[in-house]
């Protein structure tokens, strides 16, 4: 039965328990989000603070997203053994304890370690909350309008993160951001206890840490090496790590086809609209999280809005994406889920396209639309293959199969962070290293170089910081400009990729 069909059976139907407990799983959802936002804005006020260089500032940006998604499938398979709602819980008071630690770092060296820790505790959220729904929603409808709501609330964290942590950085220092999580797992660990079910698969498998351990070994020295590449260093190095940790995939790989109770479960791909539905949400969340900062300080450095502006106008975006969301349910009854797809992903790329016209053109409305029409467009793509692959897996790998689902997502928006991330890095540096004003020294030059919250904080205290700070805009506005433009191409590309692969049903 196609997953998107209705099954009929009215004792699938959920009762109030479950739609009470759906209302339960969305706050860990919306405190993923938040925490994920809220930074965004504060990276100029951090930069200026800790100083940390352009490789420090990536790493604190992305290290979250990119452990969360090496840690995803341990999760999962955890979750599926010592119980979803348990692993929910504990993971839930470490993110508490964590973002305390990162409130209060002292160094960018200590804030990539509570950021790599908060990651890792984040990656017991998403593959618990979904797995969750899995089992709460057996009815076919009901599970896609759960899972609709699931995504809506990460987005309606988005939304308000901008909004609270522009509130914060307007009366607080940098590190007040991290302290918003705090009451919202308290909340959780008093009631989930009480109102969230148990699940857990009986007679589970051996967890298999070795596979883990692969995969995270992999995954690092991949974006390690892109991004030493970006930033101008050893071209030698970098090619060397980006070999090792293919290398070490094709390890982890080769491990799961010989394990009888795989951390990945291959079988999933014999299914080429499941294979081909991870490609293309990996690809939705490259371009959505890569942009993300890159929206962040443009609004901020370039345009001179304050943090809470910024937030302020972020907030269209984060509606569109729940709007969208919560539209899909609907429209999967019209449409086949490709046309939905392909639909989506088109007008995400038009988006992307009216962004990169409004870079250059420095106009603020045409930016928040463009990024409401590309939020609008790729919110369904990521509730259809989270449907998809859940309801692909048996009921006792629910929790590995959402984890799955959720190491593509994690996975493409940590790669988009960094590629994307370094991408716009390398246009700036190459663009201002030749437009700089002359009389500034080597120290300064190359701090300017490591980005525009560098130079913007450096400005102030040249003479010529008029003259450097305008070449930095402008190189960081032709960076935007071509990787928003760069980002279109790609949703493009999966838009046509989702109507050619996945528009003749599967048997």
């Amino acid at each position: 039965m196609n997953v998107f069909e209705t099954s009929g059976r009215r004792a699938d139907r959920a009762t109030r328990r479950e739609w009470i407990g759906l209302a339960i799983i969305a706050l860990p959802c919306i405190l993923y989000a938040m925490d994920l936002t809220v930074l965004n804005l504060a990276v100029p006020s951090l930069s200026a603070n800790l100083k940390p260089t352009a490789a420090q500032l990536l790493w604190i940006v992305d290290i979250y997203g990119f452990l969360a998604a090496g840690s995803l499938l341990i999760m999962g398979a955890l979750g599926d053994r010592i119980g979803r709602r348990k692993l929910l819980l504990i993971g839930s008071a470490c993110f508490g304890i964590l973002s305390l630690i990162a409130a209060f770092a002292r160094s960018a060296e200590m804030l990539i370690l509570a950021r790599a820790l908060l990651g890792i505790a984040g990656a017991t959220m998403a593959p618990s909350t979904l797995s969750l729904i899995s089992n709460m929603f057996r009815d076919d409808h009901e599970r896609t309008f759960a899972v609709s709501v699931w995504v809506a609330s990460f987005s309606f964290g988005g939304a308000i993160g901008p909004v609270v942590g522009g509130l914060l950085l307007s009366h607080f220092w940098w590190g007040a951001v991290f302290l918003v999580p705090i009451p919202i797992t308290a909340l959780l660990l008093m009631v989930g206890p009480v109102l969230l079910p148990e699940h857990k698969t009986q007679n589970a498998g051996r967890l298999d840490i070795v596979s883990a351990v692969l995969s995270l070994a992999a995954a690092l020295p991949i974006v390690f090496g892109i991004k030493l590449m970006a930033e101008g260093g050893s071209l030698g190095w970098a090619t060397s790590t980006i070999a090792l940790g293919l290398v070490l995939g094709v390890v982890f790989i080769r491990r799961q086809m010989g394990l009888p109770d795989p951390l990945l479960d291959l079988r999933l791909f014999k299914r080429p609209a499941v294979a081909v539905a991870l490609g293309i949400n990996v690809l939705d969340f490259f371009v959505g999280f890569g942009i993300l900062v890159l929206v962040a300080q443009y609004l901020q450095l370039v345009l001179g809005l304050t943090p809470l502006e910024a937030g302020l106008w972020s907030i269209p975006a984060g509606l569109g994406f729940i709007v969208g969301s919560l539209l899909t349910s609907a429209v999967l009854r019209l449409m086949r889920p490709a046309y939905v797809l392909g639909f989506g992903l088109t007008l995400a790329a038009g988006g992307l396209a009216l962004m990169a016209h409004a870079a250059e053109t420095h106009g603020l409305i045409l930016i928040v639309l463009g990024n409401v029409l590309f939020s609008i467009g790729s919110a369904p793509g990521i509730t259809i293959v989270a449907d998809l692959v859940v309801s692909a897996a048996p009921k006792e790998r629910s929790g590995a199969a959402s984890a799955l689902s959720e190491t593509a997502s994690e996975f493409g928006g940590a790669l988009g962070i960094a590629l994307l991330g370094s991408l716009a890095t390398l246009l700036y540096r190459s663009t201002l290293s030749v437009t700089l004003p002359t009389g500034i020294p080597v120290d300064m030059m190359e701090t300017a170089l490591r980005g525009l919250g560098a130079a913007s904080s450096l400005a102030p205290s040249l003479d010529s910081g008029g003259a450097l700070l305008s070449a930095a805009r402008s190189a960081y506005t032709g960076a935007a400009d071509v990787t928003f433009l760069t980002a279109a191409g790609i949703m493009l590309a999966a838009a046509i990729v989702a109507v050619g692969m996945l528009r003749r049903p599967e048997t």
